[in-house]
């Protein structure tokens, strides 16, 4: 890589890309797929009822990780914010761990509130979800591309992937808050 271009100008060897894209392809529809199976799993005898508070942690550790990680790519730490980004996605990995395990293991947690609180708590219940779903391809098609050098398609991406994926760890923690008075 020529050190004199600015990063956008620099040509890029795609191998690496088209090498990984269909694993990344394969896995965002293999992971949600298995999570829902998942949910059809009961596992007796194993309470795991400590993990809702860990893993809306790790969700708003996430969120910050995103901030940090944005705000040192800004500053031109490229490397500061690899390692971010890379904890970032351990952290996002942790939490479908704890969050699978949890509902294994545990009867769902119905809403307690009414009226207007159920309406938003719905609201954000469904859009974390539905979003949770839908930014697993983009944020490994989003780190693939930067992994591989590819900074033109990676900014593209990131440009829709971190806001989204954002949202997603900011509303697992509001679910959780929402929640946590109606747990048993």
């Amino acid at each position: 890589m020529a050190t004199d271009q600015p990063l956008d100008q620099v040509e890029f060897d795609d191998t690496l890309e088209k090498k990984y894209r269909p694993l990344v392809i394969l896995l965002s529809i293999v992971i949600p797929v298995v999570v829902a199976l998942l949910f059809g799993v009961k596992v007796d005898g194993v309470d795991l009822s400590f993990l809702p508070p860990v893993y809306a942690t790790i969700n708003g550790v996430t969120a910050i990780i995103l901030v940090l990680a944005v705000i040192q790519v800004k500053k031109g730490n490229k490397k500061r914010h690899q390692q971010l980004m890379t904890l970032a996605v351990i952290c996002s990995l942790l939490f479908l761990v704890g969050y699978i395990a949890y509902h294994i293991t545990s009867n769902s947690t119905p809403f307690g509130g009414s009226g207007i609180s159920a309406i938003i708590y719905y609201i954000i219940l469904i859009s974390h979800i539905l979003l949770s779903i839908a930014v697993i391809p983009m944020v490994m098609m989003t780190y693939l591309k930067g992994w591989a050098g590819n900074v033109v398609s990676h900014r593209k991406w990131a440009k829709f992937t971190f806001p989204i994926w954002l949202y997603v760890a900011i509303t697992g923690v509001v679910v959780y808050l929402m929640i946590s008075p109606y747990y048993v």
